[in-house]
């Protein structure tokens, strides 16, 4: 059996008029239960070790294969990947299990998505828990135009709005590309300097792009590299298996939509008034701790968590501490 199959509640369906959500449920069906939302390039397998954990606390909890990934549909549109259509599924989630509200967990893109619950579905939204991914209010420009500019036209976001190249380099290795990916931060990081500023980084003329993903992606050699990894083979062959089958660019569709969703925002006030909680990862270069400063104007109701010695797959590399901090602040703010 596979690791999806050994380490995941069984799958379910939701039949929506567009698409079809597969799901992942544990739980005593009582109190708030907490939808956790994954990230690129990952599933809801992401979330494995929350599940058990909040099923061994006594807490419901769901995980759904977003749109685009694992056994949900995968629609051809790029459109049809925008802020309205993620948290839209959601919200049709919660009314397909007859749930009113909800805390929404995210990581990485998922974080983006849990926040724009509270924005954009309020009422249906009880609580917020951000992994890695701080709150970000909506800017004054549209953010494509400004990453290339500060970060240049191989930044992997900026790169990624090039249809089907990133999705082909991506894909015809996906064993490699997921053992790129899936990997602890490199040993003595913290001694370093730590993380960096993620998207605050700015080059200076004439600077070579920052995370240039696919080309770095592609020079890339997994015998120089002294990243351990955190799966098992068996949870590697989770991730590998369902890539080789999905492709990519589901995934990548959602990036392809930060313009969009930039316009759609127009007129939202940004402003997330339920409970939040924002968990931060010490070593993550991409969404470092300091991308969480200043959150409490926007996010009045906050408490933060940092996770020493974590890069970007949190809950993933240091699961026990992850579902430790979560399931705390949900028994204070949420008690079953």
């Amino acid at each position: 059996m596979s690791a999806l199959e050994t380490m995941m509640p069984p799958v379910q369906y939701a039949d929506f008029a567009d698409i079809r959500l597969a799901y992942y449920e544990t739980g005593p069906k009582r109190g708030t239960p907490v939808v956790f939302c994954h990230g690129f390039p990952e599933l809801a397998f992401s979330w494995r070790h929350q599940l058990k954990a909040c099923a061994a606390a006594g807490r419901r909890a769901i995980a759904p294969d977003q749109r685009g990934y694992g056994l949900t549909s995968r629609p051809d549109a790029v459109e049809a990947y925008d802020i309205v259509h993620l948290t839209d599924d959601l919200t049709r989630l919660l009314d397909h299990l007859r749930i009113e509200k909800a805390v929404f967990c995210g990581h990485d893109w998922g974080g983006i998505v849990v926040w724009q619950m509270a924005l954009l579905h309020p009422d249906r939204t009880a609580g917020v828990i951000g992994v890695n991914t701080p709150f970000m209010p909506r800017g004054q420009a549209d953010p494509i135009a400004v990453m290339r500019e500060r970060m240049g036209e191989e930044m992997y976001i900026v790169h990624f709005q090039k249809p089907g190249e990133a999705d082909t380099a991506l894909a015809k290795d996906v064993g490699r590309t997921m053992d790129f990916f899936l990997r602890r931060p490199p040993a003595g990081m913290a001694e370093a300097g730590g993380a960096g500023a993620g998207f605050a980084t700015e080059r200076k003329p004439g600077d070579p792009s920052i995370f240039p993903l696919v080309k770095v992606l592609e020079a890339w050699d997994p015998a120089f590299d002294p990243r351990e990894r955190f799966l098992t083979d068996d949870e590697r062959a989770a991730f590998v298996e369902t890539f080789q089958r999905t492709g990519f660019t589901g995934g990548i569709n959602w990036y392809r939509n930060f313009t969009r969703n930039w316009r759609l925002g127009e007129g939202v006030e940004q402003k997330v008034k339920v409970p939040a909680l924002m968990v931060m990862a010490e070593l993550d270069a991409v969404l470092p701790p300091s991308a969480a400063d200043g959150m409490g104007a926007f996010v009045p109701d906050l408490e933060k968590a940092l996770i020493k010695g974590s890069g970007h797959w949190t809950q993933q590399e240091k699961p026990e501490e992850t579902s430790r901090i979560i399931l705390d602040w949900l028994a204070k703010r949420f008690p079953v």
